[in-house]
């Protein structure tokens, strides 16, 4: 009998860039928060660069990631001190001193006398009391361990400076260890001087690391990654000696002379450092911080915290992205993730993934100008994603399905497509029993048996499929919108544009049959498209010119004779200009009679054309209140006033309802 073999898998955090498992950036968000910066008068730049340091509910932007770079810098500085290394020092001498006079009051030779008066007589500075000592014959063997210990510290503090991890590593380090440390540094400035000259080889580095690698946790590939790695905390080292005082600075010259009781080890530091900087002029040697906390840091974790206040000062650049060719692939997501956390540089993944997507996906492109603008797949999805607000908003009136409607358009073509908001056509039953059938089976796999058995199938709306119709002209849709003053300063100016995104959305997808003209009016009218108006920038201009915006209007219909008029007016206020037989615009406030009988005139033309107008009055202008009122009573028209938040549902509902009585 043969014993299967057991199989243990260990399981860990994917560290290796990107997830390649994860799902791709979901643009719909990105996309309608730019795209309504845009509507408000924003270029697409700006609105993409705004929306990167903005961030999302669920994704922190560039300026949030910035300011937690900065805030853990001033934490760093404020509440760390460089005091740690020599306060142990100092610990260390004292406790020394003290074990050696109480063996020296218990010896009563003349030795001991002479001895006792060189204690006394120590140099107040601790770094001259140290090297004073150096060569005493230590009567006690704890004043002997404590004085052993601070050159062993001094030593282990230095190289953890520069080399990851060493302090820990060599304590209790012995002179075999001692020794290793020394041909390691030898071999190590031979290799960098080999490099500087241009002369190091792969395998003098791989010899190198064989030998040696146990001192480089960071486990570099080639020379190159060696040097980037030492010359980071080399810098460090000495923008830590250039952070002290001048007291500092001269006692820990004094005292390094001490470390590992041998002057050896420095001048192989200082090789080191020679090197290095030689090697990487480009960081930053000759800086220094100021801290002002009361937790002591050693020489090595001073060296650490100021490695991380320059990565964190590099980020807080990086991320400002406020420099010339700022791209976000600069920034460091291994030191966003070192030092703000894994959840912070997938945030900066992120958004570079979106910044990325959104052009490689198509979604700006460049008009005659050259500058940067939506692209018509951009409208289309931006569209897609308000009307989609839109539905949920007249679903939560109770809701209104068109169904009646349904083959009104044409025969049959022989193809069905998924159901979609606004759909008038009748369903495609088989396929959409298909459908449900299929999903029920692929959500639960058991659930076949139940089907098989002449059990029941729940049809969900994505399983909806209609059957498409040939397309026949019924309406020709005219939507004017203002453009006046009054419309930026009240905040109507997007609701306006998103309500004309969405009306396109909805006839060009939906009800191809229809016709849609957009014509904007303010001091003058204008006819326009949903890319233009979308884009259109505020106009600060007087003048709410009704009249012209109507005879735009007109002229649009009368090239659709056979089609029902419709026409859809959203304003802030009443008529206050109009077009001379000149062409000259007229202006005047408060309204001048001529002027309204103007607009009057065109509104009882349309009327006679048998066109169904709508009005959609926003604000609470009472003359433009007075003005609709009887123009809608005299003309069979209809008047709506929603708040900013319903002004699309408004005029969408509006529109399919002119549907349903056609």
């Amino acid at each position: 009998m043969t014993r299967r073999s057991s199989h243990r898998s260990a399981y860990r955090r994917y560290t290796g860039g990107p997830d390649p498992l994860a799902p791709p950036v979901d643009l719909r968000e990105a996309l309608e928060a730019i795209g309504d910066d845009v509507m408000s008068g924003a270029s697409p730049e700006r609105a993409l660069r705004e929306f990167l340091r903005r961030g999302s509910e669920n994704m922190r932007g560039l300026d949030r990631l910035a300011e937690m770079a900065n805030k853990r810098r001033r934490e760093l500085l404020r509440n760390r001190n460089l005091d740690g290394t020599f306060d142990e020092i100092r610990e260390l001498l004292d406790s020394a001193v003290l074990n050696e006079r109480k063996q020296l009051a218990r010896d009563l030779d003349d030795d001991a006398r002479f001895a006792e008066m060189q204690i006394e007589n120590l140099p107040a500075s601790t770094a001259q009391a140290v090297k004073e000592l150096a060569d005493y014959d230590w009567r006690s063997p704890e004043a002997r361990a404590d004085y052993e210990k601070i050159s062993d510290l001094l030593g282990r503090e230095v190289l953890d400076q520069r080399f990851a991890g060493m302090k820990q590593a060599l304590e209790g380090a012995t002179d075999e260890d001692r020794q290793q440390i020394s041909e390691m540094l030898d071999d190590l400035n031979d290799l960098l001087a080999a490099h500087n000259r241009g002369e190091d080889t792969t395998e003098q580095f791989a010899e190198f690391m064989d030998k040696h690698g146990e001192y480089f946790p960071e486990n570099p590939e080639n020379t190159e990654e060696l040097v980037d790695a030492l010359a980071r905390r080399s810098a460090a080292a000495q923008q830590f000696f250039n952070s002290l005082t001048p007291e500092q600075q001269a006692e820990l010259a004094e005292l390094s002379a001490q470390a590992f009781g041998s002057p050896q080890l420095m001048s192989q530091l200082s090789q080191m450092d020679s090197a290095l900087r030689e090697a990487r002029p480009d960081l930053d040697w000759d800086g220094g911080q100021r801290f002002s906390g009361d937790q002591p840091m050693g020489l090595g974790e001073g060296a650490a915290a100021l490695r991380d206040i320059a990565d964190l000062e590099n980020l807080a650049e990086q991320l400002s992205q406020g420099y010339a060719g700022a791209q976000l692939e600069d920034i460091d997501l291994d030191a966003l993730a070192r030092q703000l956390g894994d959840e912070a540089a997938a945030d900066a993944r992120t958004l570079a993934e979106l910044d990325r997507a959104m052009h490689e996906q198509g979604f700006f492109d460049r008009n005659q100008d050259g500058q940067l603008r939506l692209s018509p797949k951009a409208m289309r999805r931006l569209g897609q994603a308000i009307l989609r607000d839109i539905a949920q908003q007249l679903s939560a009136r109770g809701g209104d399905r068109q169904t009646d409607l349904a083959g009104r358009l044409g025969e049959p073509t022989g193809s069905s497509r998924e159901w979609q908001f606004g759909d008038t056509q009748p369903w495609n039953v088989t396929r959409t029993v298909t459908n449900a059938v299929l999903r029920t089976v692929a959500e639960n796999p058991s659930a076949a048996a139940d089907l098989r058995a002449g059990g029941g199938v729940r049809i969900g709306v994505d399983d909806i499929e209609v059957i498409e119709t040939e397309a026949r002209t019924q309406a020709a849709v005219v939507l004017l919108v203002d453009t006046s003053f009054s419309m930026v300063m009240e905040g109507r100016w997007t609701p306006m544009k998103r309500t004309a995104l969405a009306l396109n959305q909805l006839i060009s997808t939906r009800f191809r049959a229809d016709e849609l003209h957009l014509i904007e009016f303010g001091r003058v009218a204008r006819d326009t498209t949903v890319e233009t108006l979308t884009g259109l920038e505020p106009r600060m201009e007087q003048g709410t010119n009704l009249h012209h915006g109507l005879l735009l209007a007109q002229r649009h219909l009368r090239r659709f004779p056979n089609a029902q008029p419709v026409v859809l007016i959203v304003t802030d206020g009443e008529p206050t200009a109009h077009l001379e037989a000149n062409g000259e615009d007229f202006f005047y406030y408060p309204p001048h009679p001529r002027t309204i009988g103007l607009t009057v005139a065109e509104l009882d033309h349309l009327s006679r054309m048998g066109t169904q107008v709508t009005f959609f009055r926003l604000g609470d202008d009472p003359g433009l209140a007075r003005f609709i009122d009887q123009i809608a009573r005299r003309i069979g028209g209809r008047v709506v006033a929603p708040d900013l938040d319903g002004l699309g549902a408004a005029v969408i509902g509006d529109y399919l309802r002119s549907r349903r009585a056609r």
